[in-house]
């Protein structure tokens, strides 16, 4: 989401992730930094903050080819869900983590499981953004801008803390598979990967975003196929450019 974009939207000052451990216990799994990333659901526990679990997972589907407005589902008739095997292999990867319990405090389990996620992958900054009608200027036309296939040359993190919303990201035939996240969803799309994201019909989204650098979001509009980043990932899904 090209939400670097949106400086009258709500953001909050970026923040440093604490500096915590690497897991060496077999509940908390070590990532990967190599394409394909695999999709994993985790949720925390008091006793083991960070572990698998398939108890929930974003739902996602392919989409159907109709103009009408981006905020609705769009899906097959009937409709075609897409598999987690499907999801890994374009790169996504998936967590589920306690938006409530994240916002009560610093000394909460949530944390610790985003922290954990920051070490592993190496983010060092962290911002919110609301996106609403009322806090968005130009809400419709921002949502158009959203919506504008892209790539970035680095993963997309987004950490749901309220709302609802979708992310869509190409397969490996460029059909379009919709993704949709809801409070206690974080969703990692890799480099390269083409992609966009829309509100739904709530109109409302609240989120973090994560940065392994300054925070700073440029997207890389369709057609971009000479692109290093858009080639690297072509090469690591067994595609030519």
């Amino acid at each position: 989401i090209p939400f670097s974009r949106v400086r009258s939207a709500s953001l909050h000052r970026p923040a440093i992730c604490p500096a915590v451990s690497r897991p060496t216990d077999h509940t908390s799994p070590r990532l990967a930094f190599l394409y394909p990333l695999p999709l994993q659901t985790l949720r925390y526990s008091s006793s083991s903050p960070l572990q698998a679990s398939h108890q929930k997972m974003v739902q996602a589907w392919y989409m159907d080819s109709s103009d009408e407005d981006q905020r609705l589902p769009h899906q097959l008739t009937p409709n075609e869900p897409v598999s987690l095997e499907k999801l890994a292999a374009v790169g996504v990867l998936h967590w589920t983590i306690d938006a409530e319990d994240y916002l009560a405090g610093p000394e909460t389990p949530a944390h610790e499981a985003l922290d954990k996620i920051c070490a592993d992958r190496s983010y060092k900054n962290r911002d919110e953004i609301t996106c609403t009608p009322e806090k968005l200027p130009n809400y419709e036309k921002m949502l158009k801008t959203f919506f504008q296939e892209h790539i970035h040359e680095d993963e997309e993190i987004r950490f749901v803390l309220d709302g609802t919303g979708y992310f869509d990201i190409r397969d490996k035939e460029d059909r379009w598979i919709r993704m949709a996240v809801s409070k206690n969803d974080l969703i990692i799309l890799p480099a390269g990967a083409y992609h966009r994201f829309t509100l739904d019909s709530n109109d409302y989204v609240r989120a973090m975003r994560l940065f392994k650098d300054e925070p700073m979001w440029t997207p890389v509009n369709r057609p971009c196929d000479s692109n290093q980043f858009r080639l690297d990932y072509l090469k690591s899904l067994g595609n030519s450019a």
